[in-house]
């Protein structure tokens, strides 16, 4: 039996992220709770008083608080950010009472300011994903001017690599593990308890393959810290492992097998794209022929190993593949396609696209609707051929990977749309 196989599938997908409802804070032991949404918060108790760990998009924040608040009042001694993406960060002003220390990784600031610099671009872009959050939160902020923040809170206290603390007898270390997410990511290791909170440090779905980038829109992730933090965490041996969302994983014995297999599995993706690579092969061809063995089975519900290959090749060679001269100028191969299909004649080129999807090549008959699109924008016999294209690419991937799936579904409801 495969148990890293079985876990995936029992697991829930990415589909099922839900933002924060009032339904209370779940338990999982007498002394952590996890408050659902977008992001999961957590709260630990201590004598001392509370810990909350990540705080949830602004809107989100108040749902979490009224849950916290039902389990243990405060005080609020540290709030604790696992990383600093806008849906951990944004309730930190609930949360902060007169004396309460906000810790973070050193890198935290930074990332903010990277959500800052692309915050109009990417929220236009994610909007095609996270169009019926967005508009949620819109109105809410609308009724709710005042109470509905968006916080861009500014640590008390930032570390490097490590940092310990003590807060009412419990021992906690605050270590270092960027790579999954972002630059700042943290993991929290209760040592007494063998419990280890990892945020978004695998990405969101766990054991996935990561996304070692994201067509929402951020910076690239790279496999060498992703693969030291998985190492790191192993280390510890934990016997619980309590990721940015849905249930723990328990049992030592699983938990280092699926960080076993997530080393191998990005190790291998790096390795045949590098082997790839220095045989001259192009990074299209990489993308097609690169895929896990069964023994390395991964999901891939949020990153793709296709996706991981570009990234990988991008990072040591940037945009220049090198193919064509037209990569260096700021015209688009798509400028011609108008004049291609006029020369060539609609009804030809729209036969060649019917004829690659009776193939079974979904991609290519795309290629030639992009190419008709251009030139016929509002062709109905164009646009039905490009809308079942992309039905077939859903069918094709057993609508499996989040934000494949959101793209193809998107542009579905766009071009019916538009018929």
């Amino acid at each position: 039996m495969d148990i890293v196989r079985q876990l995936v599938e029992q697991r829930p997908d990415f589909f099922a992220n839900k933002p924060a409802g009032d339904g209370g804070a779940k338990p999982i032991n007498d002394f952590i709770f996890a408050s659902p949404g977008l992001s999961y918060s957590y709260l630990i108790k201590t004598k001392a008083g509370r810990i909350v760990v990540n705080t949830g998009m602004g809107f989100e924040g108040p749902v979490h608080k009224r849950a916290y608040d039902a389990i243990a009042a405060g005080p609020t001694p540290y709030i604790i950010l696992t990383q600093g993406h806008v849906d951990h960060v944004g309730g930190v002003h609930l949360f902060r009472e007169p004396g309460t220390k906000l810790i973070a990784q050193r890198n935290n600031s930074a990332c903010q300011a990277d959500d800052a610099r692309i915050r109009t671009v990417r929220g236009r872009q994610s909007a095609i994903w996270f169009g019926a959050q967005i508009e949620a939160t819109i109105k809410l902020m609308r009724e709710n001017p005042q109470s509905i923040i968006q916080d861009e809170p500014v640590p008390d206290i930032t570390f490097d690599d490590r940092y310990d603390l003590d807060c009412g007898g419990m021992k906690l270390e605050l270590l270092s593990v960027p790579g999954g997410e972002t630059i700042d990511s943290l993991a929290i290791w209760l040592p007494e308890h063998k419990i280890c909170f990892t945020g978004n440090m695998f990405g969101p779905l766990f054991p996935h393959f990561p996304n070692f980038n994201t067509i929402r829109g951020d910076r690239y992730r790279y496999f060498e810290p992703y693969l030291k933090s998985v190492a790191r965490i192993r280390a510890l041996e934990p016997e619980m492992l309590i990721t940015g969302r849905y249930d723990p994983i328990v049992g030592k014995d699983l938990i280092r097998a699926c960080l076993d297999r997530l080393e191998a599995a990005v190790s291998y993706v790096h390795r045949t794209t590098l082997d790839g690579m220095n045989a001259g092969k192009d990074i299209f061809t990489l993308m097609r022929e690169i895929q896990l063995p069964d023994n390395l089975f991964v999901g891939q519900g949020y990153g793709k190993v296709s996706w991981g290959v570009r990234t990988i090749w991008e990072a040591y060679m940037g945009w220049f593949k090198a193919d064509h001269t037209s990569e260096l100028y700021p015209t688009r191969p798509s400028a011609i396609y108008a004049d291609l299909v006029n020369a060539a004649g609609r009804d030809a080129i729209l036969a060649l696209g019917r004829k690659a999807l009776d193939a079974n090549d979904p991609e290519k008959a795309n290629l030639f609707c992009e190419a008709l699109l251009t030139a016929t924008p509002n062709d109905k016999d164009v646009i039905t051929l490009a809308i079942h294209a992309h039905e077939a690419l859903i069918e094709r991937s057993n609508a499996s990977n989040f934000w494949e799936t959101g793209w193809l579904r998107d542009r579905v409801v766009k071009l019916k749309a538009s018929l």
